[in-house]
């Protein structure tokens, strides 16, 4: 018997997210996983297909902004389809600030995360501010 994606689980995968635990974030995706991007040159963003290739890309996202945290997050499951809301916050290599709203968009099998489709509004960093 599979166990259903339920709210809580989404929870628990933004918390991974948070602690940047790649190995936790792995647990929950399926082994066919895809993960679509928020930016890239395809009109998904930029695909990743497979468990190595969405690993990668899952820890490319602390390489780019090392303090990033997913925060405000709010999360709805309908059988294989989930949301999550978030507001992405962090330091951008030159010191300024991100933050934007976005959503996930899921798709579940077998008591996984099958495919997570990011969107997230494009708005110019915070500038950062002399001390």
């Amino acid at each position: 018997m599979t166990v259903a994606i339920t709210v809580a689980t989404l929870e628990a995968f933004s918390a991974a997210w948070n602690r940047h635990d790649i190995d936790a974030l792995m647990s929950f995706m399926h082994p066919d996983c895809v993960f679509l991007t928020a930016a890239g040159d395809q009109a998904c963003g930029t695909r990743h297909s497979g468990t190595e290739a969405v690993r990668k890309a899952f820890a490319g996202a602390w390489a780019a902004v090392p303090d990033v945290q997913w925060t405000k997050g709010k999360h709805f499951v309908h059988g294989d389809f989930g949301v999550s809301e978030w507001t992405f916050e962090g330091t951008a290599a030159d010191g300024s600030r991100i933050e934007t709203d976005g959503v996930d968009l899921f798709t579940f099998k077998d008591g996984k995360i099958l495919v997570k489709n990011v969107f997230r509004k494009a708005r110019p960093n915070i500038p950062a501010t002399n001390k």
